[in-house]
């Protein structure tokens, strides 16, 4: 089954629909509800609830009645053999989601031009190739992972307890060789023979040999892993090797290699995930997508916005004197401030909410309250728009502010993603020209 984000409740269920239980299991349920006891959904901010976000509250959508209504979350879910593919609604159809691929590149700093979708629950899992250098650079940043493991030698340079009966079945007749094992700290260990599996399996890919040689760390990268790993790597212990990675990763200093594990299990493990073997598990790939639009936008937009991150408390800002952390999703890094907010919703149209909405509050207030607390009359909402690039103005009442809606043109007419690319970063430059040709103007109005 296929459906879009934020699709306002437009895919309609039958009742009749086989799958109807296995969604049902699903639907209406918070994120961090259904990670507690599946831990085959992997959802990507993984930092889930632990700043605040609020991504641990979201839905991957309700169902009511006939309707199946989905939000911000895409990708792929799945229970037994039910299986719900979520595009970005900027798809052109089931087999070109071109938005989510190149938002997925620009964050996770790939390029891949040649790229060609098929229709299948498989090309979700290709986004895990996508993540995969991203966490290995982190891993990395950490050092190689050490561990003690248990090696068996035949040599005449005994370090170790003797194996008698290995001696035995192999130096006999006595040859001047002694059968021993030793426990040794190395660097030839089951998470780096992983991590030597996984990027084996990825060069067979049909672009994955771009993703290993785009960039020139994560080439430095691979070639430490299989030099550590070049004398005991062979291509049909892999299912040992799964096996014996099974038990997630802990250690007190080598955090980022948890992630990492848990990638490289999911890309060599994805069919059998995929599939369901497990009765009754959810098992699945999702991403936020205002979450990703927003890291989005920092890629074009770092040089003239600081971008704070609630994630790291990096750019942290406080709203009274010493407490109350905010973070806008945009500080202006020029003066007079202006201050902006990424919307993944659509937001392409005037819309008036009650005075106790929600909405509204998520919309517009919290915005005008960055604005206030910035000293700035200039606020701004980011948001992608369907094939036309859109703004308006709207003044604050009785007050100097003003607020801009401005949305980024994605478009639908692309013959491949190639030409996607290439209109896309004409329309990102056309947004950042915009944008900052407004800052400057009511920057010059306000000093007049």
């Amino acid at each position: 089954m296929r459906t879009t984000d934020n699709n306002g409740g437009k895919k309609l269920i039958s009742f009749d629909n086989p799958n109807i239980n296995d969604l049902s299991c699903i639907a209406n349920r918070t994120l961090v509800d259904l990670q507690k006891d599946n831990p085959d959904l992997l959802v990507f901010p993984q930092s889930l609830g632990q700043y605040r976000d609020d991504v641990e509250k979201s839905h991957i959508f309700s169902l009511d009645e006939e309707n199946l209504t989905t939000y911000n979350l895409m990708g792929f879910i799945g229970r037994n053999t039910s299986q719900l593919s979520i595009s970005s609604r900027f798809a052109k159809d089931d087999k070109n989601d071109y938005f989510l691929h190149y938002m997925l590149q620009k964050v996770f700093s790939l390029n891949l031009l040649k790229f060609d979708q098929t229709a299948n629950e498989e090309n979700i899992w290709d986004f895990l190739l996508y993540l995969f250098p991203h966490y290995l650079k982190k891993a990395y940043s950490q050092g190689l992972y050490k561990a003690y493991r248990r090696e068996e030698y035949n040599d005449a340079n005994i370090k170790g307890a003797i194996d008698v009966k290995r001696h035995i079945l192999r130096n006999i007749p006595f040859m001047g060789k002694i059968a021993y094992t030793t426990r040794e700290h190395s660097y030839n260990n089951n998470l780096t023979q992983l991590i030597r599996h996984t990027i084996e399996y990825i060069k067979t890919h049909r672009f994955g040999s771009g993703i290993l040689t785009n960039d020139s760390e994560v080439r430095d990268i691979v070639s430490k892993f299989n030099f550590v790993t070049q004398n005991s790597y062979n291509k049909n212990s892999r299912q040992k090797i799964i096996s014996s990675n099974l038990k997630p990763f802990s250690h007190p200093y080598f955090t980022e290699y948890a992630m990492l594990q848990k990638i490289c299990l999911k890309i060599l493990r994805h069919e059998k995930i995929t599939f369901g073997k497990e009765k009754d598990k959810v098992y699945g790939l999702l991403f936020d997508g205002a979450w990703l639009w927003e890291e989005y936008l920092n890629t074009f937009l770092k040089d003239e916005f600081i971008h704070p991150e609630n994630k790291t408390g990096k750019n942290r800002h406080y709203l009274f004197e010493n407490f109350q952390s905010i973070y806008p999703d945009f500080i202006s890094r020029a003066e007079p401030k202006s201050v902006g907010d990424a919307k993944y919703m659509p937001l392409g149209r005037q819309h008036s909410y009650s005075e106790n909405s929600e909405r509204a509050t998520s919309i517009y207030y919290k915005t005008i309250a960055y604005m206030y607390r910035f000293n700035s009359d200039n606020g701004f909402l980011l948001f992608p728009n369907e094939e036309t690039s859109f703004f308006e103005t709207y003044k604050i009442k009785e007050t100097s502010g003003i607020l801009k809606k401005i949305g980024l043109a994605i478009p639908q007419s692309s013959e491949n993603f190639k030409e996607f690319i290439k209109t896309m970063n004409e329309n990102e430059i056309e947004l950042k020209l915009n944008l900052l040709t407004k800052e400057r103007a009511i920057a010059q109005q306000r000093y007049i």
